[in-house]
C-alpha cells in the first residue's frame, strides 16, 4: 500500500485547488499524485479531516405540468469549459460555509432555475455524500429529492453561468441520453426516470 509522505498546495483559488502528494510504496518506490479539491488549504483536505462532508449538492426534482399533469424532470443544459460545449446535468451547486447540503439544494434550485423546491423525506443512504470522480478529486456531493414548482426563470443566475433550464418528459429524457452530452450522474438518474412508472419516481426512497 502506498503512503502519503507530504502534501503541497499548488494553487490558491476560491472554488478549486490543486495539491501534489508525495507517495511512497511499501517497497520504497516514490511517486507523485495530483489531486483537485474544493479545500482552500491542506488542513481541509479529506486526507486530513477523514470526514466525508458534502462539498456540493445534486437536486433530483420533478415538475408537474399543470396542463396535462405529466411528470417532468428539472434539468439544466450548461456550458462547461473543460469540453467547450454544453452538457446536460441535474441542478447542483456548492454548499456555502455553515450551510447543510439539504438547505443548499433549496437555494441552488432557486438560483439556477427560479423554481421553488419542496424536498421529500429520504433515508440517509440515499442522500448522504458520495464521491464524484474519486480518481482526480476528493469532492463529494449529497443528493436531495423533491418537487419543483413555479415559473422557470434565469433572473438569479450569475453572470459567469451559461445555463438553460430544461423540463424533460420521458420522451425528451430518452432523446437526451441518445443524442446529447450528459454528465454521468445525470445519465444514471435519467435512466431511473425512464424506467419508473408515472407517479412512482420516488417510491424507492421509502424502501
Amino acid at each position: 500500500m502506498r503512503r502519503i509522505e507530504t502534501i503541497r498546495q499548488l494553487t490558491e483559488n476560491r472554488f478549486l485547488n490543486m495539491y501534489e502528494l508525495d507517495m511512497k510504496s511499501d517497497t520504497g518506490k516514490k511517486s507523485s499524485y495530483f489531486v483537485a479539491s474544493r479545500a482552500k488549504q491542506t488542513e481541509e483536505l479529506k486526507i486530513r479531516t477523514r470526514k466525508n462532508t458534502a462539498d456540493g449538492v445534486i437536486i433530483y426534482s420533478l415538475y408537474k405540468d399543470e396542463e396535462n399533469g405529466q411528470e417532468k424532470l428539472v434539468l439544466i443544459r450548461q456550458y462547461r469549459c473543460p469540453v467547450d460545449t454544453y452538457v446536460y446535468e441535474f441542478p447542483a451547486g456548492l454548499v456555502d460555509e455553515g450551510e447543510d447540503f439539504k438547505t443548499a439544494g433549496v437555494r441552488e434550485l432557486k438560483e439556477e432555475t427560479g423554481l421553488d423546491f419542496s424536498p421529500v423525506p429520504a433515508k440517509d443512504m440515499f442522500t448522504k455524500p458520495y464521491f464524484t470522480t474519486i480518481g482526480m478529486t476528493d469532492e463529494s456531493c449529497g443528493t436531495v429529492y423533491g418537487y419543483a414548482s413555479g415559473t422557470p426563470s434565469k433572473d438569479r443566475q450569475e453572470e459567469t453561468e451559461e445555463i438553460e433550464i430544461v423540463l424533460a418528459d420521458r420522451k425528451e429524457a430518452k432523446r437526451i441520453l441518445e443524442e446529447e452530452n450528459v454528465a454521468i450522474m445525470c445519465a444514471y438518474m435519467l435512466m431511473h426516470f425512464l424506467n419508473t412508472p408515472e407517479g412512482h419516481v420516488f417510491d424507492f426512497l421509502k424502501r
